[in-house]
């Protein structure tokens, strides 16, 4: 099965792109092939920062057809950081949501090339505090109850947020889920820590090239690779971080780093899961909800879910 598989899967990966000169177009044809769901959201744009009129940041609250928890889980998306946004996710938020009966409030951050890091960052790391803060926004009264979850890029964030709060003296929240994080700067066939990055790194739905120009484009200063902010795994101290469920995808170039996040994570004291979902192809969140895949990670996100506080 497995061999005849993977030839399957390469013929429906994504077709290769130069990032640099097409993400204008990548993101108008996802916008347009977005078909919008009949879902239940409320668009909202809060104000992170109070009397700054330029502190926006857009949100979107989806609602469950059945409301199972009272969690709330706070969404940043993938694409790299230059491509994806709050319009093209929308499907995936409204899936999220009832798939494991909780409200799912997605952020619309600002994308580079034209905000580099750390805009985007501080977009994010803005708008968890704010809720943190401020629950109530979400029809909250415990702020313990928000969980912190992000894709590819937005797993990046996700983990790099977590670092900021605790770096900057704010409580964070209790639990993440990082999805197929990007946790290290190196994708590199010749000089990555990682044989996932040689193993997948050309033949399925992201290649390291691709990766490598994202990069570039989110943080355009070499020196800067290498921050904890933006290489989570490079980060000396990753105590007082959130219990955290991380799930990777077996046939993607990013499985080896963020796997190897959830074991540092692990032995800097939090408590981890880790687990990484057969055949499966980097970006599948944004799967329909009756796939095999789909329905594996659900499965971990529900008892990960169903754990104590």
């Amino acid at each position: 099965m497995r061999a005849l598989l993977r030839p399957l899967l390469r013929v429906f990966a994504a077709p290769r792109l130069n990032m640099r000169e097409d993400y204008q177009k990548v993101r108008r044809l996802q916008r347009h092939l977005t078909a919008l769901p009949r879902t239940r959201y409320r668009a909202a744009s809060w104000r992170t920062v109070p009397g700054d009129p330029g502190s926006h940041v857009p949100v979107r609250v989806f609602q469950p057809r059945e409301k199972r928890r009272e969690d709330v889980l706070l969404f940043l998306h993938g694409g790299g950081w230059v491509t994806g946004d709050i319009e093209s996710y929308t499907p995936a938020c409204a899936t999220m949501a009832d798939l494991t009966g909780c409200v799912v409030v997605s952020v619309d951050y600002r994308l580079a090339p034209e905000h580099p890091f750390p805009a985007g960052l501080e977009d994010c790391y803005q708008v968890v505090r704010l809720l943190l803060d401020e629950p109530g926004r979400a029809d909250l009264d415990d702020p313990g109850r928000i969980v912190l979850v992000g894709d590819s890029a937005g797993g990046n964030l996700a983990a790099a947020v977590s670092l900021l709060l605790r770096e900057r003296g704010h409580v964070g929240v209790r639990r993440q889920i990082l999805l197929y994080p990007v946790t290290h700067w190196d994708h590199d066939p010749a000089t990555s820590p990682f044989a996932s990055v040689r193993e997948h790194g050309a033949d399925y739905r992201l290649t390291t090239t691709e990766v490598q120009d994202y990069m570039e484009m989110y943080v355009p200063d070499p020196a800067h690779r290498k921050d904890p902010r933006v290489s989570p795994l490079m980060a000396r101290d990753l105590t007082a971080q959130p219990r955290t469920l991380v799930i990777t995808a077996e046939l993607d170039l990013l499985r080896d780093e963020g796997e190897a996040y959830g074991q540092a994570l692990a032995g800097a004291g939090t408590a981890v899961r880790i687990h990484c979902v057969p055949e499966a192809l980097h970006g599948f969140i944004t799967l329909p909800r009756f796939s095999r895949t789909l329905r594996d990670a659900y499965e971990v996100i529900d008892e990960f879910l169903e754990e104590p506080l």
